[in-house]
């Protein structure tokens, strides 16, 4: 029997209405993470975006997004027995960095990446916690490619379908376990 990650997902990921702001509907993924068959599933699922048909890994490298991102993609380059390289909000690094400044649903944000993170020719697997607007993952694209990567795909724990988060990055192969 197979684990029901669908059904998982959509029981221990709960709404938060007007947080981070009024008008904002927050996706606590929080019960989810505390549960460990379903966070389990969910890192494995996520995963295997980073596979080929034989279950080969296929990146060098996966990218985690601040903050929730971090939680995400440190298990799955784990389990794909990969590098892990955080993105991060401004002034958060040590080292030289690339920026990239882009629009949220709800703000504008920064995010940095080190420079030497990822090498030239590298493979690497975005994962992120949502996909909304698109923005986070177009600028994260942006920061793999000015070190010379190339974004081999793209794993989300959930898509918002009523955001135009895919057009942002259509030129991408993104996989999400969960649409709401």
């Amino acid at each position: 029997m197979t684990f029901p990650l669908t059904s998982a997902l959509e029981e221990l990921i709960r709404d938060v209405p007007d947080y981070p702001s009024p008008g904002i509907l927050f996706k606590d993924i929080t019960p989810l993470l505390a549960d460990h068959d379903a966070f389990t599933a969910t890192v494995q699922a996520l995963a295997n975006v980073g596979r080929d048909d034989s279950g080969a890994t296929v990146v060098d490298k996966v990218l985690g997004m601040e903050a929730r991102g971090f939680i995400l993609a440190s298990p799955v380059a784990l389990a794909l027995g990969a590098g892990f390289v955080p993105v991060r909000k401004a002034g958060k690094l040590p080292g030289p960095t690339h920026a990239v400044s882009y629009a949220l649903e709800y703000g504008e944000a920064t995010l940095e990446i080190h420079q030497d993170a990822v090498a030239p020719g590298e493979r690497v697997l975005l994962v992120d916690d949502v996909l909304a607007t698109g923005g986070t993952l177009a600028a994260s694209r942006e920061l793999v490619e000015r070190c010379g990567g190339t974004v081999a795909g793209v794993a989300v724990l959930m898509e918002l379908s009523a955001l135009p988060g895919r057009q942002a990055v259509s030129s991408l192969s993104v996989t999400s376990l969960l649409t709401v």
